[in-house]
């Protein structure tokens, strides 16, 4: 199709696009299912803790209670009530995320060029693709620039097809998959072309195939598995302790008639087994990872799979590339040296040797030197393109063939080791170019090589690169300086003890410059990608362990360094944009695509999307991705220590003899508690802030348990001393009042709830005092949303005629402060072990 047709194409307008998606659905294979809110609630009922509430609330009924029944079941629908809310929340974000990281295209839409979600592509819809992109539907190709796309996902065909358009295609032998067409499902891996859209969906070629492909399913993550394992470990202990209680229970009242007996040993039983379990373990783990990876997102890190988040934090080494992460991707030529004297000619040539419609950084700041020169792209790409030499990583360079007028000349640019081997100079001029070349990387500039063929007639073009004789005309440095926040985040890197690695297709002098420019340690420890070949995968090993740069190396040399860092017990973050860097992205235990300069494939392969290329957001992410593992800790350790006190006291009462219509909880009472604790660990546990030494620590261990023996140790202590304090307390009151069992009741719970709101903020930090983080987050309105809703609920309880009908008692002024003491005593001791380890600190210090 000529210039004119395709100037013609003005694609569709917003309103003709929403017409034809009405008509022809969305461009997915299979459509997006909406689960039923009846559904998620069912899921919600079904779990262990729920039943045992359900259980227990019919019991109420069949004692002939049917009020204690009823208040039970309010209290089981307020908590499946915050638990589907949750979840729906929790869908939304990830929804969300998904929508963010949906495959998107570049069409012509009312007129001008836009960015839209592959699912969004419409049949009449103008697409552009270019090397890197996966091709979202069908369509004919109406322009293409050396366009050849890998369809071997769809033919089976290793080889990639050179794709044409249609006005210059004929199909004589009638073949099934056209030059002139491309295909969803398949990979750009050379050019750019224009595509007219004409099939979407299940009816593209990919559609047709996909039709009875199964959705894998989707595995539980190591800390799900952790997590499960932990809460079927709780529920088996509970199931044991159910039965012992129940018939410590039954023996404990003889009086009670059979019926009675039975009801009050299930009802004690049912006590304690939802106390032991931790339902809000899964809770806690999709909840913070979902939000984890919704706040990242809104810091330009897109989390494509939400165990990354977790991993995040475990990260040892950060491989990453050069160009565009630690520098600013805005190359300019600083500095020309021509053999001949004649700046002017040898950019000509360098313009010459670039692709019209560039999008290389490089070729792009070349160009625009030639415009600074008076060499405007007119002039440059007037003449008549015979051929070009593709450029390619194992050539590392690459040449156009022009004809302008009579004259034919090849006109080639590349990396200065790969160009003069096919230059024809002499010995003398090779050393001249050699000591250019080193004197301008050494100044940290990219050196490119620019030679020139004059060919006489077109039987005379060489079929290759390699069989030219190039004239060598000189070579111009490039430079693409650092970040600015580079260098300081280099050193946040290397006080938390994440190696940063530079991995680069540049040469090694100027690779090293640069990393010596940022600080980078080892800068001057280089492995070059020629080196690597000889290599063998023991020695490469041995040399990672304090090497910082990695030079010319190529998108397969990348498999081998991660693998090497790996083997030897890190844990790899990567960062690539090309096609070739998916299998290497993969490997890595986190692999980061560019979001701005990478390909389709790259961001499809990655754990994590990087929307501005910067190297800082990478540092920031890693430093949040610990941020988030460390206050899912807190929140299991907060778990289980208020769990205890719960548990501890379902289970000594009977075992003490005490009346279970006197017990400190009943199950009404451990619902009250869920109320509470549900909130506190998943929304306010979620949003602490980040230790203040979080990058001035190593990385953890990736083998670390999610709830080590250290962890656990401090969590029974805390729940053993709040129990000690809560049940100590009802104990004297039950013993003082017999006959007023609400009273010591409501003191020892009104002790656990105070202790809980003390417990957040004294476990929000490892290692700063209360106060301090209290102060930090003083503006947080979701901080003090579930504080005043505590306590308001509390003084609800005990002052209102609800307390008559939760069997608790309103406390008198110093019955109120005495328990509010007690449980600061419960909790804030913590506080002086806190003291205790900043003295030994500073004192090792």
């Amino acid at each position: 199709m000529t210039d004119e047709k395709i100037n013609r194409l003005k694609g569709l307008t917003t309103s003709e696009a929403t017409k034809l998606q009405e008509q022809y659905g969305k461009n997915e294979l299979v459509p997006e299912k909406k689960e039923n809110i009846f559904h998620k609630i069912f899921q919600v009922i079904t779990e262990p803790m729920f039943l045992l509430l359900i259980i227990a609330a019919a019991v109420y009924f069949i004692l002939g209670e049917p009020k204690d029944g009823a208040i039970m079941l309010v209290f089981v629908i307020g908590i499946i009530s915050i638990e589907a809310i949750q979840e729906w929340k929790t869908d939304k974000t990830l929804k969300a995320l998904k929508d963010l990281s949906a495959p998107r295209i570049k069409v012509l839409r009312d007129g001008e060029e836009k960015i839209i979600n592959s699912v969004d592509l419409v049949p009449g819809d103008i697409m552009f693709i270019a090397e890197g992109v996966k091709i979202p539907a069908d369509g004919t190709v109406v322009r293409a620039s050396t366009l050849c796309v890998d369809e071997s996902s769809l033919t089976g065909e290793s080889l990639g097809v050179w794709k044409v358009t249609s006005d210059n295609y004929v199909n004589e032998n009638n073949d099934y998959w056209r030059r002139d067409y491309c295909y969803a499902g398949t990979l750009v891996t050379q050019g750019t072309g224009t595509v007219l859209v004409d099939k979407i969906g299940l009816s593209s070629e990919y559609g047709k195939i996909g039709k009875d492909i199964a959705v894998a399913p989707i595995g539980d993550t190591p800390l799900q598995k952790q997590t499960g394992r932990l809460v079927k470990l709780s529920g088996m202990i509970a199931a044991v302790l159910f039965v012992l209680v129940g018939v410590v229970t039954f023996f404990n009242i003889p009086d009670h008639i059979i019926k009675s007996r039975v009801i009050e040993s299930i009802l004690s039983g049912i006590t304690l087994a939802m106390a032991m379990i931790p339902e809000e373990f899964p809770v806690i783990l999709t909840v913070f990872l979902s939000m984890g990876a919704w706040r990242l997102a809104k810091k330009q890190s897109l989390v494509r799979r939400l165990p990354s988040v977790e991993t995040l934090g475990a990260v040892s080494v950060l491989c990453v590339d050069k160009t565009g992460t630690i520098t600013l991707n805005k190359m300019s030529v600083r500095e020309t040296f021509s053999t001949s004297g004649d700046e002017k000619y040898i950019s000509k040539i360098m313009g010459m040797g670039c692709k019209p419609d560039a999008y290389d950084p490089m070729e792009k700041a070349m160009i625009a030197r030639c415009e600074e020169l008076g060499i405007s792209r007119e002039l440059l790409f007037s003449g008549q393109l015979l051929k070009e030499y593709a450029f390619t990583d194992e050539l590392k360079m690459m040449g156009h063939v022009w004809k302008n007028g009579t004259e034919i000349v090849v006109a080639a640019k590349g990396s200065p080791e790969r160009i003069l081997t096919i230059c024809d100079i002499s010995p003398d001029e090779r050393k001249i170019a050699e000591d250019k070349i080193y004197e301008m990387s050494k100044q940290g500039l990219r050196v490119i090589a620019i030679g020139q063929m004059v060919i006489q007639n077109k039987n005379e073009i060489p079929d290759t690169l390699l069989d030219c004789k190039l004239e060598l005309l000189g070579m111009v440095g490039l430079a693409d300086p650092p970040r600015e926040s580079v260098k300081e985040d280099i050193k946040t890197c290397t006080k938390a003890g994440v190696r940063v690695v530079m991995i680069t297709g540049d040469n090694g002098i100027t690779a090293s410059s640069i990393a010596n420019q940022i600080n980078m340690p080892n800068s001057d420890h280089i492995i070059t990608g020629d080196e690597l070949n000889e290599m063998s995968d023991d020695e490469l090993r041995e040399r990672v362990k304090d090497v910082s740069v990695f030079s010319r190396v190529l998108p397969e040399h990348k498999m081998r360094i991660v693998k090497a860092f790996k083997e030897n017990g890190e844990v790899v973050a990567m960062t690539g944009d090309g096609v070739n860097d998916a299998p290497a992205l993969k490997y890595a235990d986190i692999g980061i695509a560019m979001g701005k300069r990478g390909s389709e494939v790259s961001r499809e392969a990655a754990d994590l999307i990087l929307l501005d290329d910067n190297f800082s957001t990478i540092v920031d992410t890693i430093k949040d991705g610990r941020r988030i593992y460390d206050n899912i800790k807190k929140a299991v350790g907060y778990v289980f220590t208020i769990h205890i006190p719960i548990a501890f006291a379902s289970l000594l009462a009977p075992f003490m003899g005490i009346s279970p219509t006197s017990l400190l909880l009943l199950p009404l009472h451990v619902v009250l508690l869920e109320l509470v604790i549900d909130p506190t660990c998943s929304i306010v546990l979620e949003r602490q802030p980040a230790e203040s030494n979080i990058m001035q620590r190593p990385p953890r261990n990736p083998k670390e348990k999610l709830l080590t023996a250290a962890m656990l140790s401090k969590s029974v202590m805390q729940g053993l001393v709040i129990f000690g304090a809560s049940f100590a307390t009802y104990y004297h009151f039950i013993n003082m009042y017999p006959e007023n069992a609400p009273l010591a009741r409501t003191m020892g719970l009104s002790i656990i709830f105070l202790s809980n709101v003390l417990l957040v903020q004294v476990n929000s930090s490892n290692t700063e005092f209360a106060f301090r983080t209290f102060i930090r987050q003083i503006k947080d309105k979701v901080m003090w949303g579930v504080i005043i809703g505590t306590l308001a609920g509390l003084l609800i309880m005990l002052y209102t005629p609800l307390s008559g009908f939760l069997k608790l008692a309103p406390l008198s002024s110093e019955q109120l402060l005495l328990s509010a003491g007690i449980s600061c005593i419960a909790v804030l001791w913590y506080e002086l072990v806190k003291l205790f380890r900043k003295v030994i600190f500073k004192q090792e210090a």
